[in-house]
């Protein structure tokens, strides 16, 4: 008879729930197959799945692994938030004064907790990212998956973060959100450059809650717009960066997603003057039980 096995729903980068990302986090994932957790990630048909695992590696608290429903990913950044929030509160992990360290295929990712008027903030460091450019055949396909111009000025490229993310520049956040991609040219485009997915950010106008609007686009991998993402944040960060849209020193900014797909989404970025990126937000559970697996 299979076991029944504990897990939470958690949204993540929202305060309220049902307005977040969420991600389905099974707690005990022993004894499970790689056929097994696919199957499972497919049928929540969440944009990933977690299972945790007994860390290999000392210095980690726990090892995750993240599914999609078609595929696993090396990392991601609101299943790395969304595990952390749902270990902490099952009391089957407790932080210690630096927080918690996640163990997953990426490696080791450092996860800051802070605890205030009775919600929980979790902070992931990116992994060090890889950038690469696209090439004009690239950006051509991209600018005809999107149906939008993009911002020539800060030409678009490919960052790796274990989660691979082109990213593009538009003129505005209104252009962003006025996007209607045509996902069937982009999930032929992500699997030519090899991507996990397509983030796109624009500039909200000074005064807005937020500096810049963002859609993550994953066709490829079964998910038509990720409502709210933490690693596609991370390379649109690692790319500001790098166009010194951030400035010499440490930066810190807002990011708002998610409004397109009913969401309410907030991220907190900091940019370190090393390039170091953290990326932040609000955790809240949704809903728990058991799977029968």
């Amino acid at each position: 008879m299979p076991l029944p096995r504990a897990y939470t729903v958690v949204d993540v980068f929202s305060r309220e729930p049902f307005c977040g990302n969420p991600v389905a986090v099974v707690l005990d994932a022993q004894g499970l197959s790689d056929a097994e957790m696919q199957t499972i990630a497919r049928w929540t048909n969440l944009s990933e799945t977690t299972f945790v695992l007994p860390p290999s590696d000392p210095r980690a608290d726990y090892r995750l692994r993240i599914f999609t429903p078609a595929s696993e990913l090396p990392f991601a950044g609101h299943p790395t938030l969304g595990s952390a929030h749902a270990m902490i509160t099952a009391g089957r992990v407790t932080p210690g004064p630096k927080g918690l360290v996640q163990e997953c295929a990426r490696g080791l990712v450092p996860i800051r907790v802070e605890e205030a008027k009775g919600m929980r903030y979790l902070v992931f460091t990116l992994p060090e990212a890889q950038v690469t450019p696209l090439g004009d055949t690239a950006i051509a396909e991209l600018e005809a998956y999107l149906g939008a111009p993009i911002d020539r000025a800060l030409e678009p490229v490919r960052v790796d973060v274990g989660a691979v993310w082109v990213v593009a520049r538009l003129k505005s956040a209104q252009d962003v959100l006025a996007l209607e991609p045509d996902l069937t040219r982009g999930a032929a485009f992500e699997r030519r450059v090899k991507a996990t997915g397509t983030s796109v950010y624009g500039p909200h106008e000074d005064g807005a809650p937020a500096d810049i609007e963002v859609r993550s686009f994953c066709p490829a991998d079964g998910i038509p717009e990720d409502p709210i993402c933490g690693s596609g944040n991370g390379a649109v960060a690692v790319v500001r960066k790098r166009a010194d849209e951030l400035g010499l020193g440490e930066a810190r900014y807002s990011a708002a997603q998610g409004s397109r797909v009913g969401r309410a989404g907030q991220i907190a970025l900091r940019v370190a003057t090393d390039g170091a990126v953290e990326v932040g937000g609000l955790c809240v559970t949704c809903a728990s039980g058991h799977l029968h697996a």
